[in-house]
């Protein structure tokens, strides 16, 4: 019997199945609003179980609007800080309107603290005119918190308003996964395997890939696969003018477009670093990732040196948001006593053009 007469005698002998799949899904419309808390210090004046309504907003296909509690919505509850949604349109409503509300505080870059993040359970708002929502927070944690700044505070009310129930006939019973090639790449330069160009950095030696380095960097490709290509060829290319840490950071930002993780304390200084190294070797997402994360960081300590750095890097939203920060007559002043201006007064003068243009008036 022949390979292929034994397949057709297990095909005829196999009993053939099939498969489906369907779901009976919730449909829902979603929206939310980001409220924001300013004199909070003032708020608790407001007495334990009385509130402050927020301005009325859309979600949902409804209007809606928040209660805040400074004191809690309760005697018992005096020391939190509360947050309840209220439908408003109730009364023009003919039938039931079920939903639920995500509480999230959210930190200063205006994302959601997953600590402080609460669920309600579905509720149908037109039995609840009070509204429905949490105890959010003890005071005394909020204010001991980081995301007190300024005695302000922000919170994002997350509205998911149940609309029906259908059914789908079809999901897919084959799902791809998400993509995995970042953790790939970083394996590949952890691992070495197949590396062929080698840097030195200080004491260090970094071994990497030449296709790699160049499809992510002009800079590399030309250096790698051009005129100088030879040169490269024959040892270590030594790199005199970086620390360790910094190309470190750099190759693994090349390989996975990621940057490593670090330290807080230490993200300031190595985003001045690597702002540099990126504009040296033109990658171009990892200068914008470093301007973002030294705008975090401007005060009237560090405004002066981000600010030149910016101005030698040629980061406009960068120069913008130090130039921002001067324009308040206050931090100006500040700035002006420290020993950094002086400094910014000989080395940079049409700065100081700039910075002067941005106070005067229009």
């Amino acid at each position: 019997m022949t390979a292929s007469s034994l397949a057709a005698a297990a095909s005829d002998g196999a009993s053939s199945s099939s498969g489906s799949a369907s779901a009976i899904v919730a449909g829902t419309v979603n929206g939310h609003h980001v409220l924001k808390i300013v004199g909070y210090s003032f708020t608790k004046a407001v007495p334990s179980g009385k509130s402050i309504r927020s301005r009325p907003f859309r979600a949902g296909g409804h209007t809606w609007h928040v209660l805040y509690y400074p004191n809690g919505n309760r005697a018992e509850k005096a020391d939190f800080v509360a947050f309840y949604l209220c439908l408003d349109d109730a009364e023009a409503c003919s039938e039931a309107v079920e939903a639920k509300a995500i509480f999230s505080l959210l930190d200063m870059e205006g994302n959601p603290v997953s600590s402080y993040r609460f669920t309600t359970r579905v509720v149908n708002f037109m039995e609840h005119k009070k509204g429905w929502g949490f105890d959010f927070m003890k005071r005394e944690s909020l204010e001991e918190s980081e995301y007190l700044k300024d005695d302000c505070f922000k919170i994002r009310i997350d509205v998911v308003v149940i609309t029906d129930f259908h059914t789908e006939e079809e999901t897919p019973l084959i799902v791809a996964p998400p993509s995995d090639m970042r953790r790939q790449f970083g394996d590949l330069l952890l691992s070495k395997q197949g590396a062929d160009v080698k840097f030195q950095v200080g004491k260090k030696k970094f071994d990497a890939h030449r296709s790699v380095l160049a499809a992510r960097s002009p800079v590399f490709k030309a250096q790698l696969y051009g005129r100088m290509r030879e040169s490269t060829t024959r040892g270590a290319i030594r790199i005199d003018d970086m620390e360790e840490e910094v190309f470190r950071a750099m190759l693994t930002f090349v390989y996975t477009d990621d940057l490593p993780e670090m330290k807080q304390q230490d993200e300031a200084a190595m985003a001045q670093h690597l702002l540099v190294a990126a504009d040296r070797y033109n990658l171009e997402r990892m200068k914008l990732i470093c301007e973002h994360n030294l705008s975090k960081h401007i005060d009237t300590d560090s405004v002066v040196n981000i600010l030149v750095l910016a101005e030698q890097h040629s980061c406009h939203m960068l120069k913008e948001a130090c130039l921002k920060f001067l324009r308040s007559s206050r931090s100006l002043k500040a700035v002006m006593e420290t020993n950094g201006f002086g400094h910014l007064i000989s080395s940079c003068p049409g700065l100081i053009k700039d910075i002067m243009s941005k106070l005067s008036p229009c």
